[in-house]
């Protein structure tokens, strides 16, 4: 991943309530996709087979915690289109399932430069964590061509501005 700052935290009143010393935001650009986000501390990057949509795919990861609220984007490139709508569905079923929660569709989600898809929605699901406590996870779904993305927030309490800083902040190049 290349880092590097996009801008600070005077910008807008809406962010300012998601500045401090905790949440350093800067522009992260995958190496391996397409995907630009904005992350509130550096993250790390993993990559995995996993199987989605019929086939085996690397699943690449960047994610981070601060104020012990997780961000993550993920991707996947499937083999041919008609993989998208089930990889996409896969998705969102295994970010309810990991945390047993049934989602709620907040809405249509859009990042600039995606491919138009019914499947890209916002979601959000309240649950449990591997440790037995309650979570709550906002998640985005969306594609490029063949390649797959989710971008998620989870934590036992999410800070509105901070989650739709991460949200507004995920782009792909027209």
């Amino acid at each position: 991943m290349i880092l590097r700052q996009r801008w600070g935290c005077a910008t807008a009143a809406l962010i300012l309530a998601a500045c401090s010393p905790a949440l350093d935001w800067r522009e992260v650009r995958a190496v391996d996709g397409d995907a630009v986000a904005m992350f509130p501390c550096k993250p790390e990057r993993l990559v995995r087979d996993v199987a989605l949509a019929g086939a085996r795919v690397q699943m690449h990861l960047a994610s981070c915690t601060v104020r012990d609220v997780t961000y993550a984007l993920s991707h996947a490139t499937v083999a041919e289109p008609a993989r998208v709508g089930p990889a996409l569905a896969e998705l969102r079923d295994a970010a309810a399932a990991n945390v047993g929660g049934r989602p709620t569709v907040l809405g249509p989600f859009t990042v600039r430069g995606m491919t138009p898809n019914p499947l890209a929605e916002k979601l959000d699901i309240a649950g449990r964590g591997a440790d037995g406590e309650p979570i709550r996870l906002q998640a985005g779904f969306f594609a490029k061509g063949m390649q797959v993305y989710q971008g998620t927030v989870a934590g036992a309490a999410l800070d509105p501005a901070a989650a739709e800083t991460f949200f507004n902040g995920l782009g792909l190049p027209p």
